[in-house]
């Protein structure tokens, strides 16, 4: 189970680290679906060997074993930031105002 202060700072446009038992995945956190339902939801979407990857991790899942959260954006305007699928590293900076790995 993750702890309440890790689950309220996972907000679109926070850069975070999920370790699960297949292994580590870092990036920024696009969406957060169903609030803490059982169904709840983060979509966390990282480019890696310039693809780009993103992954669905449910909340409640047994598999996390651990969250890091690296940044916070400074001011998201939206609940959903699927908009910088199509924005260069640079762009989403700007917009987010959170570093982009």
């Amino acid at each position: 189970m993750i702890p309440e202060e890790i689950l309220k700072q996972i907000k679109p446009g926070a850069k975070i680290r999920v370790f699960d038992k297949f292994g580590r995945f870092e990036g920024m956190v696009l969406a957060r679906k169903h609030g803490n339902e059982t169904g709840a939801t983060f979509t966390v979407r990282a480019v890696v060997a310039d693809v780009p990857m993103e992954k669905v991790f449910p909340i409640n899942s047994p598999a996390i074993k651990k969250i890091e959260i690296i940044s916070s954006p400074r001011k998201v305007s939206r609940s959903k930031i699927y908009f910088v699928r199509g924005l260069s590293k640079k762009k989403t900076r700007q917009k987010i105002g959170a570093s982009v790995k």
